[in-house]
């Protein structure tokens, strides 16, 4: 790996290599060597198992096979295996998949749209049926022997800056929507065919991923292979590390990633207190077939980048040691024999990485019959249903949310709305709509393709590209503006602006797209509706308020799409058609574009900072919603509609009637589970949902929490604390459904700004509902604070010595 300079270019590169390969295969435990042992016998308990295929292996091989190119063993028939497999949004090009060439089986899986757009959503049945439908198709690439039983999927670090490239592949910026998104997506990626926790195979090994406080590339001479992400304790406690609790302790994912970046001082590979002392032993993940992956080339950051070790033997050994089983990259390859030679590290510790690695293979029912496993019955058939498409359409429809619109444009009957002038670089857009990570996917549905497919009469002209001067094109699309009723424009970022390896440093619209969209304004004065692409948002403002009184007040309509996938063009076009009725929300905050101007990318901290404090502290106005101090552009879980809604509480029963004192003695002793009282509940405020306008339509109902007098110096705005997506509530006759919003007392406790401790704090607080608010509550908790989760302490650094402390 280390003679590419780029991971993005491994994975290319490996991709084109794997493609031609031979495909996987399975061992051979009927006639193979291995048939006589242990491992074979899948009557032994996993432990006898994976101990008798150690007992066989010499250094050599052991040495080889904790790299993500395991090569097994040629003489022990024990096949090679490919760790390295992605899923993101569907099964993705990666070493370990190899999709067939175009026309054969297996040409193809389901792309799905980014996870920011499936965040917008705000549904958690949504993410499980998505995260089932990839897990299945796979399983079906698999026992073709086109993919593994393990895919590095998902990424959950919260997306905090919005120029990080790379927030596209989460599900937003809030910890507790990751934490909700993530238990559901693991529930669907690794769960049983059946449903049954019990069953004896998982569907597949996930991996969380990338542990921890990694949300930066590049900037300048500072990458996400030599920075050193400092972080308060506190931030590291609320917001940092909630989603990988939540994928250890509370979900048992079978894998971690270690990031590139160093965190508070110990690169994350090497970092015994993040790998050992919080992740095994804090949270308890430690079943025997759960183990960690470097990120692609992170090993050898340890020692060439962060100048953390002195030498590859140095890094390899820290670690191997601290707890990183498999290397993906050459490092291991290369300094494990020597790190083995000096006495940094033992057979034993490869015998304790192979056991994780080997034990989750026969969890996946890798080295057994098929014939007794039901996912081993999966092939072609299984990949892209008809059930799969539908879905890829929903998650995209369900995600797309509408930003204005002025005088209820929107919807516009295409029989009734007459001709429409379809101008951008996304007009029509085809593998942009997928992001990043993506696969093959069946077909792709540009917004052209929506377009006619939803009747609209259309005259197609591109006028400009993502990140252009060029006006070239400005003439053509004018021209089919003034021949049009109405304008849209298809336009925003895509991945030559954002991606892995890719941050940005402004976050207006880049290019001359917003001066061609002025003109078609401004020379036409007909309507114009724009449709933003993209996973970082882009300063809209002119766009919503115009540029000044003779603006027009900006543009008449504005929808963001994120990354829609396969179906992104038909979900488009059907939201503008009003086929489906747009009920997203924002999973980000939108900032204004000096935004990056205050506060570097570097810089952990949440809370805003006015004036500097103590040496190496900087200021900031705030990040998230949580803590920004200034006027966002558009605020998170901000939606529009095609109707309107009202909200009542629907506790209005004497015996149902919402409370509003709590005791934390009494709190905590209603923990469902004693050792986890951070997710004792705090009580199930139920909402009625209303619908009283004419149009059926998705509601996402948002819940959040302030504190009206914390003994905190800082406190968040609000902290969202429960949601609840309710799908297709009648219009036209005053439809409505209830939301059951399930606050607990995670969602209410703050972290010590010292200890990192999580504490729920008497006092007065405050429910609000939705955005704008509809909805108050305010309660009281009373009695003692109380710590429901004690923080690890971090160790003191000493000079030199590491791998003797």
């Amino acid at each position: 790996m280390r003679p590419l300079t780029s991971p993005a270019l491994l994975l290319a590169a490996a991709a084109a290599l794997y493609s031609s390969t031979t495909l996987a295969a399975f061992p051979d435990c009927i006639n193979g060597p291995l048939s006589e042992n242990s491992i074979c016998d899948s009557s032994l308990p996993p432990a006898e198992r994976v101990a008798g295929l150690l007992s066989v292996l010499n250094i050599t091989e052991k040495i080889a096979n904790v790299n993500n190119a395991a090569p097994g063993s040629e003489r022990l028939g024990l096949p090679p295996y490919e760790w390295w497999n992605e899923a993101l949004h569907g099964v993705a090009n990666s070493p370990g998949v190899h999709f067939a060439e175009p026309g054969e089986e297996f040409d193809s899986a389901t792309s799905f749209p980014q996870p920011i757009l499936i965040g917008a959503a705000f549904d958690d049945d949504l993410v499980y049926e998505i995260a089932k439908t990839v897990s299945t198709e796979a399983r079906a690439f698999s026992n073709a022997g086109r993919a593994g039983l393990d895919f590095w999927t998902p990424d959950i670090n919260p997306f905090k800056d919005p120029r990080w490239g790379r927030g596209q592949e989460t599900p937003g910026e809030d910890p507790l929507h990751l934490q909700r998104y993530v238990a559901k997506l693991l529930a669907g990626l690794e769960g049983s065919h059946d449903d049954d926790d019990d069953a004896p195979y998982k569907r597949l090994v996930a991996s969380c991923k990338h542990y921890t406080a990694y949300d930066f590339e590049a900037l300048g001479n500072t990458t996400r292979h030599n920075f050193d992400a400092l972080v308060p304790a506190a931030d590291m406690t609320e917001y940092y590390m909630p989603p990988f609790k939540t994928c250890a302790r509370d979900s048992a994912v079978g894998s971690f990633m270690c990031s590139y970046n160093s965190v508070n001082g110990m690169p994350a590979c090497a970092n015994s207190y993040l790998l050992q002392d919080i992740l095994r032993d804090h949270w308890g993940w430690n079943a025997a077939d759960q183990w960690i992956t470097g990120d692609c080339g992170a090993v050898g950051d340890i020692w060439e980048h962060h100048g953390y070790a002195g030498d590859g033997i140095e890094a390899a050994a820290l670690a191997l040691k601290a707890g990183t089983d498999l290397d993906c990259g050459t490092t291991y390859l290369q300094f494990l024999p020597g790190a083995l030679e000096a006495g940094l590290v033992e057979e034993s510790d490869f015998d304790r990485a192979l056991a994780r690695l080997y034990t989750s293979l026969i969890r996946l029912g890798y080295f057994d019959d098929p014939a007794q496993q039901p996912y081993r019955q999966l092939g072609w058939a299984d990949v892209n249903t008809d059930a799969a498409q539908e879905l890829a359409y929903e998650a995209a429809a369900a995600g797309i949310v509408l930003i204005k619109n002025d005088n209820g444009i929107l919807p516009l009957n295409p029989q009734t709305s007459g001709h429409i002038a379809l101008i951008g670089p996304y007009a029509n857009a085809t593998t942009q709509l997928q992001g990043n990570y993506f696969g093959a996917a069946p077909y792709l549905h540009s917004p052209l393709h929506g377009a006619e497919r939803a009747g609209f009469t259309v005259t197609y002209a591109p006028g400009t590209e993502v990140d252009t001067d060029d006006t070239s094109g400005f003439a053509a699309a004018l021209a089919a503006a003034e021949a049009a009723d109405i304008i849209v424009f298809a336009g925003g970022i895509d991945n030559t602006i954002e991606a892995e390896e890719r941050d940005r440093t402004a976050i207006g619209w880049p290019g001359n797209q917003l001066e061609l969209i002025a003109q078609l304004k401004m020379t036409t004065g007909k309507p114009v509706v724009v449709v933003v692409f993209g996973g970082g948002q882009v300063d809209s403002s002119v766009l919503l308020h115009g540029q000044d009184e003779g603006g027009g007040g900006g543009v008449d309509a504005l929808l963001w799409a994120g990354y829609p996938g396969q179906a992104g063009g038909r979900a488009v076009f059907d939201i503008i058609s009003g086929a489906r009725a747009p009920a997203g929300r924002l999973p980000v905050t939108q900032y204004p574009a000096e935004y990056v101007e205050a506060v570097e990318m570097t810089y952990m901290p949440l809370a805003p900072v006015t004036d500097e404090g103590e040496e190496g502290s900087s200021k900031s106005p705030g990040r998230t919603y949580k803590w920004y101090t200034g006027e966002p552009v558009v605020e998170f879980g901000h939606g529009l509609h095609y109707t309107s809604f009202e909200l009542a509480w629907a506790q209005d029963e004497e015996d149902e009637k919402m409370p509003t004192t709590f005791d934390t003695a009494e709190l905590i002793a209603g923990a469902p589970d004693a050792a986890k009282p951070d997710l004792a509940p705090l009580h199930t405020f139920r909402v009625t949902v209303r619908n009283t306008g004419d149009v059926t339509s998705d509601y996402a109902v948002l819940a959040f929490v302030s504190a009206l007098d914390s003994p905190l110096a800082q406190n968040p705005h609000k902290s969202l604390v429960a949601y609840a997506r309710v799908r297709g509530v009648e219009g036209g006759g005053g439809g409505s459904a209830e939301a059951d919003l399930e606050v607990n007392l995670a969602g209410l406790a703050r972290a010590e700004s010292g200890s990192g401790n999580l504490v729920l704090y008497p006092g007065k607080y405050v429910l609000r509902v939705d955005v704008p608010v509809q909805l108050e509550w305010q309660f009281e908790i009373v009695g003692e604070a109380v710590v429901l989760e004690e923080w690890p302490v971090a160790p003191v650094e000493e000079e030199g010595g590491r791998l003797n402390e």
